[in-house]
């Protein structure tokens, strides 16, 4: 499929998403290209005279920008701890909705606004839904500055070949001060396992392996949209 035809999917995902927000609820909304759509479609639908009463929990830095530039309030966690719907995208979604996020870098912030969501929604195109883990994507990992490199060797332990993660020649840093090592583990059949690992090696602030996180994707596809909701395990 043609790259102009997943982005016709995702613009058509973010406003299905983007439609799910009205005025009363307090949203929460990742980070990356899908979640910027969702935010032009608040600014368009703020300038229509919709959404009065709004103010938008963000994940990153940059989404907070793009809500900005849209004249969309935004606020934190410290004054909503509890939100009522959180919206993300992925990078991957296996067949049990189990996910790799954080491409963009704030998986430490995206995995805390899902906690504290009532509800959760995940929005993909079809490019994004794929037979196992770490199909395409690298599973990136939050580490702390300092002693990066003992987390880096404990993640070769794990089976990895870990990057640094870079921003215009220089190692991209995240909105809590730390750097990403974006790690190749080859294919992940049980992605809760190798999150359970990961999350207990020294230096590791976050990673992008998310498991019972998504209730709800939307997958935007030629056909239209579909819906796959997580079952009880």
């Amino acid at each position: 499929m043609a790259a102009q035809d997943f982005e016709q999917q995702k613009q058509q995902a973010a406003s299905a998403a983007a439609a799910m927000i009205h005025d009363g609820i307090r949203p929460c909304l990742g980070s990356g290209s899908t979640v910027f759509l969702i935010v032009a479609a608040l600014g368009e639908r703020r300038k229509a005279g919709e959404l009065h009463d709004l103010a938008v929990v963000a994940a990153s830095s940059r989404t907070e920008a793009a809500l900005a530039k849209a004249g969309i309030p935004f606020s934190t966690l410290d004054d909503y701890p509890e939100l009522d719907l959180a919206i993300d995208g992925a990078d991957e979604v296996d067949p049990g909705l189990a996910m790799i996020k954080g491409g963009g870098g704030a998986m430490l912030r995206e995995r805390l606004v899902l906690a504290a969501a009532h509800e959760r929604m995940i929005i993909v195109d079809t490019s994004k839904i794929i037979p196992v883990l770490g199909y395409r994507w690298a599973v990136p990992v939050e580490v702390t500055r300092f002693g990066w490199r003992v987390a880096e060797h404990a993640l070769e332990g794990l089976g990895a070949t870990p990057v640094m993660s870079q921003a215009d020649d220089q190692p991209f840093i995240t909105d809590e001060g730390n750097y990403v090592l974006d790690c190749r583990f080859g294919e992940i059949p049980e992605p809760g396992v190798l999150a359970g690992r990961i999350s207990g090696l020294p230096g590791v602030m976050a990673h992008g392996i998310f498991v019972d996180y998504a209730e709800r994707v939307l997958i935007a596809g030629p056909n239209g949209i579909e819906t796959r909701l997580r079952t009880s395990s």
